[in-house]
């Protein structure tokens, strides 16, 4: 079972994801070149609202997450400092060290790179040195998290589950977008959520913004800015796609075998998809946030679901759209809604070729929609009508 996602946002004059080099990203597409909103930003200003708006428990990216979360809240619970260094970089040592033997941690207790760890996880880690610690000296104590390590590399999550903690043990984050280790204990988690790189459905604009500024305390004879610079800015409207398997999310918030997913409590995964969907529609990523204000909503969301192998609509703006042709003017065709006519054009040639497949299909947008079988509803109706699909009639 699939849920995927189509939508398309229209930016003003934005800098929405910057290169190395300080340019918008770009693409070539069709033989044009387009800007582009890379996976990750999109994905990065999703969590950030999805943190906000769910209570689930998250997790931490960074390479701090044995020296500012586990270890304070071990010299809370009153451990020796001396003693709670040592076990922990005993344990983390344990847990991180990859079947090549290289270490992954140094000895003020940084990771070499940022790692997704869940809340739960601080929380069982907190618990099982504060055991250790109760077995007598540090020896016995380090003897105590060798047994756990090596009893956790058959199954990390069951002993986190065992150990009392239900909650998803990775963080929501890493339930939705997966946690890739190399590690003997940590598990790895294969991301349910796949998010394509949004690109303009037309071909690249852009300008050079040229910008100075001005000193305030200046006397008259001192002219000429005190700073000058400039940045390249873009409008233009973006198609975005995810795909959603609904299986595996349910299978890693839950911790059961993705066939068994139906047989789950869907609470969890009904309220991230919800959010999420909220979340693609309505969050924007954006550099430069203070001098473009690039806040728009999505004028286009499609939701479809269904088993068949999902397909991304990009192929509809292979050839851009005109936006400023002279059929469109004198037309006066929206914009926006070429790019629904594009959209729904192609769907039809690609059932056309491949008949039905069983996926049924929610639109809701500013504009009208040219295919008739697919009424016009409200994001939150087309939201709660996927969800029935997906998990049943839960009310």
């Amino acid at each position: 079972m699939f849920l995927q996602i189509h939508y398309a946002t229209s930016y003003h004059a934005s800098l929405l994801n910057r290169d190395d080099a300080g340019l918008a990203k770009r693409i070539d597409f069709g033989g044009y070149p387009r800007l582009r909103v890379s996976s990750q930003c999109l994905k990065r200003h999703w969590r950030e609202w999805l943190t906000q708006n769910t209570n689930l428990p998250n997790g931490f990216r960074t390479r701090h997450f044995f020296s500012r979360e586990v270890k304070p809240r071990l010299l809370e619970q009153g451990l020796e400092q001396e003693k709670a260094h040592n076990l922990i970089l005993h344990l983390a040592k344990g847990v991180l060290t990859a079947s090549s033997g290289k270490e992954a941690l140094d000895d003020e207790l940084n990771m070499k790179q940022p790692v997704l760890f869940g809340r739960p996880e601080a929380d069982y880690f907190v618990k099982i040195i504060l055991d250790a610690d109760k077995q007598g000296d540090e020896k016995a104590a380090k003897a105590y998290l060798d047994q756990v390590i090596k009893n956790g590399k058959a199954n990390f999550a069951a002993m986190v589950r065992q150990a009392g903690i239900h909650d998803i043990f990775a963080g929501f984050e890493a339930a939705m977008f997966g946690r890739f280790v190399t590690s003997d204990i940590l598990t790895r988690l294969d991301a349910p959520v796949h998010v394509a790189h949004a690109f303009t459905v037309h071909t690249l604009d852009t300008e050079v913004d040229f910008f100075t500024v001005v000193d305030d305390l200046s006397h008259d004879e001192e002219t000429g800015a005190a700073h000058a610079n400039d940045m390249e800015l873009g409008a233009g409207i973006f198609y975005g796609y995810v795909a959603v398997d609904v299986p595996l999310l349910v299978s890693n918030l839950t911790g059961c075998d993705r066939t068994a997913w139906q047989q789950q409590n869907p609470q969890d995964a009904q309220e991230l998809l919800r959010l999420l969907v909220q979340a693609i529609a309505q969050v924007s990523p954006g550099a430069k946030l203070g001098s473009t204000a690039p806040y728009a909503r999505a004028e286009i969301v499609i939701l479809e679901t269904g088993r068949a192998q999902p397909r991304s609509l990009a192929n509809a703006y292979l050839d851009p759209i005109r936006l400023g042709s002279r059929k469109a003017q004198l037309e006066q065709i929206h914009p926006m809604k070429q790019v629904g006519e594009a959209m729904a054009s192609y769907l039809t040639k690609v059932e056309q070729m491949y008949g039905e497949d069983g996926t049924k299909r929610y639109v809701s947008t500013l504009h009208q929609w040219p295919r008739s079988s697919e009424p016009v509803t409200s994001l939150p109706e087309a939201i709660k009508g996927a969800m029935v699909d997906i998990f049943g009639d839960q009310s």
